[in-house]
């Protein structure tokens, strides 16, 4: 037989793509399109139902970006067709093949129900079938202009934002029509497509490549290209037997799972993502009637809560589609957040608001994490994972590292504490899989674990922006159950894989540690105000719920259950992976700084009010301590609030330094003296000091010197220069907000010049320096500070930016060896190698830290504390005299332009402190004190803290009531240092019985009480809560 392969497959390439996919429609009917044209935002669909419609003609242009279009189809189904598949076939003038970031529409039946989502890919509509002629179609579309917009390279555009979009139409009415579904030629175009798809990746030579491809070639000398339908039959007939080939033995398994993941928000605004789930949503439960395999899994408690909201009809749906089987609830979270930057509060509390979520409306006991597209995974989340009642994870994008491939799919996932969760990350490489054949070999050629497990997981349905699974996917599917060349496919629930593969697969590899994304570094640092915002929303939640735990305690105060609740969701909807991150586009950040700006206005007047309820009788205090640990220290007060007090100093900025104490989340004073042997701070010249540390600084307010006093010893480098402002070129080559690509360190400026250095205030209690510079179009404004008693040494800068693609890192060059940092993460900290020893050690040139990073050498430490920045980076050099040179470079602002092109520009704020002679201790404790400020308050009694440890290394992370409200007391208490601890855990009032709860507050083990508390012996960085019932509440 002569070679003519590759004639045969064009031919069969070009009847595919010219031939059989445009015939799967025999004919068509065009129907009446009249359209309403609303102002502002999205209206109800009871507004559409009774609006007044004009003509519309198909092939006219709608929608300025983001605006909503109405159109009303009417039509009738001709006799002529009775008893066929018909159907409507509504282009909205779709741009580009990707559903979910262009022309959306939700099509409503006459009485405002939801039918079913139109994108791309699935823009068809069930009529009837079979028809009986006498139909008569009248159809309401939601149709959205939302703009198509490019994250991966370029400016981003203004359309980014409704407020700076511009108002020409975007799309055109492409098609309106009724038409019939052939169903004949349907089947044969996916038949075909399927062997072709798997044909083209089998081996030029492999005998079943051509087998497939001669079964083709009869295919098309059978099909009548003049008259397909009537001989559609007949070529499915010459395909048959090659379809009917079993699958080898040996094939790889694939568990194929119905999924659409919808970001939260990203290429829009958080109103057009409660669309797209009723868009998607409605597909979905319209797909489970025709196809009862499918099998869907939906994340994101949230999304489910704003459907409940806006769409009940379609949500009574979801929830019989859950109690049939057909959807899977999954993940337990209340969005698919960022794991690095949330605080370990805030994601204990995505786990526990999504679980509840679940339980409460649908009776499901989420069991797994579903995380497949986070940037990077942090080392706390085993623990909260099995604390949250989970047994399995799902992650994804490992393999998208930039440098190392990870070595496994299928594994066990160590965290910081040593708890472990069977892990998948799915080798078909993607949340969003079409189930080719190239997705298909790609999943079983790259399995890890191959030899010794059989099975992996793929998500299939369009992602990001919803779409979910079609029919053809699952038509497909059906025809992969079981083909020879191809793996199995089977479609079946993320829990039947997760249960399989635990059993097939006990003994899987473990990966101890950080999942560390080798990509996306730059989300760490991009839109820092999403970071601000949450931060200092985190620590307003941690004090407002103890306030008013210890108001109500003390019976002078109403727990605000529903608010903080409502506060909360706020919060943690704003950690998802687009938003913290800074990946969004500009509309959705402008959204989220108002949110904040909202929630904090709320907590400050919850902790107001507490505070107003706690002025009891007793010994006047006017400071509130939410740190976890004691409190002695110089404070910047109102000149009111020092009145009284035994030592004062004016400062240069009209407040007053005073000595404050507190204990540990309880009530202190600024009226009592400071000790008798505290050293007062000088300042000679540009040199501070305070007996504990000397600061030397230059003419350009560049740190020469920090000295240690208590250990003799210099903390800076010789000849180096701290607080040293470098701006880099950042050009990424993709992914502009997300990625900091090694190459920006080719090049640099230092900012050495100041335009002024000024001393603000010469001490006893605090002296202050500060330097102003100018750069670019941009200014600074370092203000440092220096106060009694302390071994901190603050930095305070302003930066008003005004650059464009640019990073902006401080740099501390330190006298130390060090070989690993210790960061804090959640919970806990990590030890991070600093040399580059292996490809996986260099790809670490970014990295995040929460509150503080801690460097040592034998016998002698140095913590770097931070307010609100995660980034930073951190080298060791030799220096000429052979001792080494440690430098800690931390990262404040980038200016990137897509898809925002306005990111990080105006005012920021950071907070930074260098502690000389820290332990991890101190780094730890110093870490709350920088970020939990004393709260200066009008006087209130003198009342007991609701809790008290008595062991440094068991810090108190959240005290509040039970979710329940019975009057409970919850504490989550963490060891801190990674040891064994014991501690006693006392309370100010009687108990009456304690119990360990896990975090959804259901027991796990009663505990016994003596004295008011309990006493616990906690693992290295356990996490411990527990409920403490109080006598007589």
């Amino acid at each position: 037989m002569h070679e003519n392969r590759s004639v045969v497959e064009d031919r069969v390439e070009q009847v595919l793509i010219h031939r059989l996919r445009p015939g799967i429609y025999t004919h068509s009917l065009g129907l009446q399109v009249d359209f309403w044209q609303p102002s502002g935002e999205p209206v109800p669909v009871a507004d559409a139902l009774a609006a007044s419609y004009s003509p519309f003609a198909v092939g006219s242009m709608w929608g300025p970006a983001w605006a909503s279009t109405w159109f009303r189809v009417r039509g009738r189904v001709p006799q002529s067709w009775s008893g066929r598949r018909v159907e409507a076939v509504i282009d909205l003038g779709f741009t580009h093949p990707e559903p979910g970031r262009q022309a959306e529409g939700l099509v409503y039946d006459a009485g405002g129900r939801p039918v079913k989502g139109l994108a791309p890919r699935t823009s068809h509509v069930p009529i009837a079938a079979p028809a009986t002629g006498t139909e008569e179609v009248l159809l309401y579309v939601e149709a959205a202009a939302n703009p198509w917009l490019s994250a991966m390279s370029g400016i981003g555009s203004p359309r980014g934002d409704v407020l700076t979009s511009d108002n020409e139409p975007l799309y055109r009415l492409a098609r309106a029509d009724l038409a019939v579904l052939d169903e004949d030629v349907w089947h044969l175009n996916l038949d075909a497509e399927v062997l072709w798809e798997l044909m083209r990746e089998l081996p030029i030579h492999d005998a079943r490549r051509h087998e497939i491809l001669r079964a083709l070639e009869r295919m098309l000398d059978v099909l009548d290209m003049q008259d397909i339908p009537a001989s559609a039959g007949r070529a499915r007939q010459e395909l048959a037997e090659v379809l009917a080939r079993p699958a080898h033995a040996s094939a790889h398994r694939i568990s194929a799972v119905g999924h659409a993941h919808i970001d939260t928000a990203w290429m829009w605004p958080l109103r057009e993502t409660i669309r797209k789930c009723s868009r998607t949503f409605s597909n979905v439960v319209d797909l489970a009637r025709d196809y009862p395999e499918l099998r869907f899994a939906c994340s994101q408690a949230q999304q489910y809560a704003w459907i409940k909201a806006s769409q009940p009809e379609l949500y009574a749906r979801i929830k019989s589609a859950v109690r049939s089987g057909a959807w899977e609830p999954v993940g337990g979270m209340w969005v698919e957040s960022d794991t690095y930057l949330p605080g370990g509060e805030a994601l204990a509390r995505q786990l526990v608001h999504g679980a509840r979520f679940f339980a409460d409306e649908f009776g499901v006991e989420t069991d797994g994490i579903w995380l497949p597209d986070s940037f990077g995974y942090t080392a706390a989340l085993p623990q909260l994972a099995k604390l949250a009642g989970a047994r399995w994870c799902l992650l994804l994008k490992l393999r998208w590292n930039d440098t190392n491939k990870f070595p496994h799919n299928t594994f066990w996932w160590e965290g910081i504490d040593g708890t472990r969760v069977f892990t998948h990350h799915p080798p078909i490489d993607t949340y969003a899989s079409a189930l080719t054949a190239g997705e298909l070999a790609h999943a079983a050629s790259t399995y890890a674990e191959k030899g010794v497990a059989t099975r992996s997981l793929a998500m299939f349905g369009y992602g990001d922006g919803g779409g979910g699974p079609t029919r053809e996917m699952l038509e497909k599917a059906r025809r992969l159950r079981s083909l020879e060349g191809s793996p199995s496919v089977a479609v079946e629930s993320a829990g039947n894989f997760f249960d399989k593969a635990m059993d097939e697969y006990p003994d899987a590899p473990v990966w101890s540690g950080e999942l560390y994304l080798e990509l996306h570094r730059g989300t760490y640092t991009t839109q820092a105000t999403m970071k601000a915002g949450n931060q200092l929303c985190e620590r307003l939640l941690r004090e407002a719920e103890l306030w008013a735990a210890t108001a109500a305690a003390n019976g002078t105060f109403s727990y605000p259950y529903d608010q903080l609740d409502q506060l909360w969701k706020t919060v943690l909807l704003h950690q998802f992976h687009d938003i913290l991150p800074g990946t969004s586009i500009a509309w959705v950040h402008r959204e989220a700084r108002a949110a904040y700006e909202k929630v904090q206005t709320e907590l400050e007047s919850i902790i107001a009010e507490a505070a107003t309820a706690l002025q009891l009788a007793g010994t006047g205090r006017n400071l509130l301590n939410a740190a976890p640990h004691e409190r002695a220290e110089v404070i910047a007060v109102l000149p009111e609030a020092a009145a009284g007090a035994g030592t004062r100093q004016e400062l240069s900025d009209g407040r007053s330094a005073t000595w404050a104490v507190a204990p540990a989340l309880g009530a202190g004073t600024t009226t009592s003296g400071a000790p008798a042997d505290l050293m007062p701070v000088t300042v000679d010249d540009l040199v501070l000091d305070n007996g504990l540390i000397r600061v030397s600084v230059d003419e350009n307010g560049l740190i020469t010197s920090i000295y240690d006093h208590l250990n003799s010893r210099e903390t800076i480098a010789a000849g180096g220069a701290a607080n040293l402002l470098q701006v880099h070129p950042d050009h990424p080559a993709s992914w502009d907000a997300w990625n900091l690509d090694g190459h920006y360190r080719h090049s640099h400026v230092d900012l050495v010049k100041a335009d002024a250095v000024e001393i603000l205030d010469e001490g006893p209690l605090l002296g202050a320096l500060q330097a102003r510079r100018s750069f670019g179009t941009s200014t600074v404004i370092q203000t440092l500070v220096l106060r009694a008693g302390s071994r901190r040494l603050e930095v305070a800068t302003e930066v008003d930016w005004h650059e464009a693609e640019k990073v902006l890192k401080i740099a501390l060059p330190l006298r130390l060896h060090a070989t690993e940092e210790s960061a804090e993460i959640q919970f806990g900290h990590l030890r991070r190698q600093i040399h580059t020893n292996t490809s996986w050690d260099a790809a670490r040139f970014e990295l995040y830290a929460h509150r503080w990073v801690h460097l040592d050498e034998a016998g002698y430490g140095i913590a770097v504390v931070t307010g609100s920045t995660y980034g930073h980076d951190i080298e060791r050099s030799g220096r000429e005299s052979g001792a080494t040179t440690t430098t800690v470079r931390l990262t404040l602002l980038r200016a990137t332009r897509n898809p925002d092109p306005t990111a990080d520009q105006g005012v920021h704020r950071f907070v930074y402190a260098v502690v000389p002679g820290a332990s991890v201790a101190d780094a730890v404790a110093e870490g709350y004190a920088l970020t939990l400020p004393l709260r200066l308050v009008d006087a209130v009694g003198a009342f007991e803290p609701l809790v008290i440890v008595d062991n440094p290394a068991i810090v108190v992370e959240a005290v509040k009531f039970a979710d329940d409200r019975s009057g409970d007391l919850v504490v989550r208490i963490y060891e801190s240092l990674g040891g064994q601890a014991q501690t006693d855990v006392r309370s100010s009032f009687p108990l009456e019985a304690a119990h360990l709860v896990d975090l959804l507050e259901r027991p796990i083990a009663k505990v016994d009480t003596t004295d008011n508390g309990v006493r616990l012996a906690l693992q290295p960085f356990e996490i411990c809560t527990l409920r403490l019932s109080i006598r007589g509440r």
